[in-house]
């Protein structure tokens, strides 16, 4: 290991201007979860002092099958900004990106903060003020999406935009483990799948998401976001496209890939 968290932090946002690089195996064995958070932590860090505005927190890796394919047993989380927001129906400027790709989410609006490092899911469900359908626009900054758990946990969650429903419902009578995704890419069905694919249920996806933000002096809020993981395959984005997601019983949500 040659090269220091920060300077791991300052090489992952100079490639936010367009020139990915390549694995961080300089700084990160591939499964070095504390390193990781480190450089996730300095960056975002220096983006609030920037003025970027926290509004949430994503869950990743809550698919078995993928964390069998990076080689843990654990999720992931990144920070929300404020920017990172795309309206419903809005349009993405694929200038912003670099290799995006979509993956249609259940996301939670909070109406309680979450401070408790044994939160479970009950406690979620009860503070949830809000249910919306969602599209995470997931971006790696590491060359031809090449990641281990290190790679992704510090490149903010491999994270870069996010649409949510403008409408939410309230969680009571919804079946959040059945209810059945469709994510529609360029008018065609592209990727399907059920809230169960997010560890059995989105709410454990939140309560693992607040346990661990809780332990790290770090907790959910009142207001927060949650994006608590993909229901089905991620797909890649080619200018023009436009995305829309259907989550049955929760609501839709779509943005356009084009400038505008």
């Amino acid at each position: 290991m040659t090269a220091t968290h920060d300077a791991v932090a300052r090489r992952l946002r100079d490639a936010y201007a367009g020139a990915v690089v390549p694995p961080l195996r300089d700084a990160l064995e591939p499964t070095d979860a504390e390193g990781a958070y480190a450089v996730q932590t300095i960056n975002t860090r220096f983006w609030q002092a920037q003025g970027r505005r926290i509004v949430g927190r994503k869950a990743g890796l809550t698919a078995k099958a993928v964390q069998a394919q990076l080689g843990v047993d654990q999720p992931d989380f990144g920070v929300l900004f404020d920017d990172m927001r795309v309206a419903d129906g809005g349009r993405l400027d694929p200038a912003r990106t670099i290799q995006p790709k979509a993956e249609a989410e259940i996301a939670f609006v909070l109406g309680a903060d979450l401070p408790d490092p044994a939160t479970t899911a009950d406690q979620i469900a009860a503070a949830v003020a809000s249910v919306h359908a969602a599209i995470e626009i997931v971006d790696s900054r590491i060359a031809d999406w090449k990641i281990s758990f290190a790679d992704t946990v510090a490149d903010n969650g491999s994270s870069a935009f996010f649409v949510l429903a403008g409408e939410g419902l309230p969680l009571a009578g919804i079946d959040l483990e059945g209810a059945a995704m469709e994510m529609d890419v360029g008018g065609k069905t592209a990727s399907t799948g059920v809230g169960a694919a997010a560890l059995g249920n989105p709410l454990n996806a939140a309560a693992w998401l607040a346990q661990t933000l809780a332990a790290r002096g770090e907790p959910l809020k009142a207001g927060d976001i949650l994006l608590a993981g993909a229901l089905g395959p991620m797909v890649a984005l080619t200018p023009g496209d436009h995305v829309e997601a259907r989550i049955a019983g929760i609501g839709r949500c779509s943005f356009t890939y084009a400038k505008g």
